[in-house]
């Protein structure tokens, strides 16, 4: 048996911002950054499917750019660390990040928030 469910444009909205926030707020915060390359995955994976192509597409948007990043510092990692050593190595790397992950998802965030969201009715199975 199929109804309808109700997706109001501010959940939509959060949808459409939440990985951008959550990455800005570990760049900023290096402790932060170990604990959300865990927690990003569960996060993006329950935005991937939203009904809305638009939040779908902020979300990978941000997904790209803070997989992007993490994983390339996997490969320059140990080359930018070995060049600056010590913690002047550390403070490199995650200025890296910071300086790809930030600007960027602010230009995403404005870009949501200039977004005109409606509510949405989708079709949902009754064991949903």
């Amino acid at each position: 048996m199929e109804h309808k469910k109700h997706v109001s444009a501010n959940n939509q909205r959060f949808s459409a911002r939440i990985f951008n926030i959550a990455s800005m707020v570990a760049s900023t915060i290096p402790p932060l950054l170990m604990i959300w390359i865990a927690a990003s995955i569960f996060v993006y994976a329950s935005v991937a499917h939203h009904p809305n192509p638009r939040v779908v597409h902020y979300n990978r948007s941000a997904g790209y750019r803070f997989y992007g990043v993490a994983g390339s510092m996997v490969v320059f990692g140990q080359p930018i660390y070995g060049l600056f050593g010590n913690w002047h190595g550390l403070l490199a790397l995650w200025a890296i990040i910071a300086l790809v992950v930030i600007p960027l998802g602010l230009r995403d965030l404005i870009r949501v928030q200039r977004e005109d969201w409606q509510d949405m009715e989708i079709e949902a199975n009754a064991h949903e």
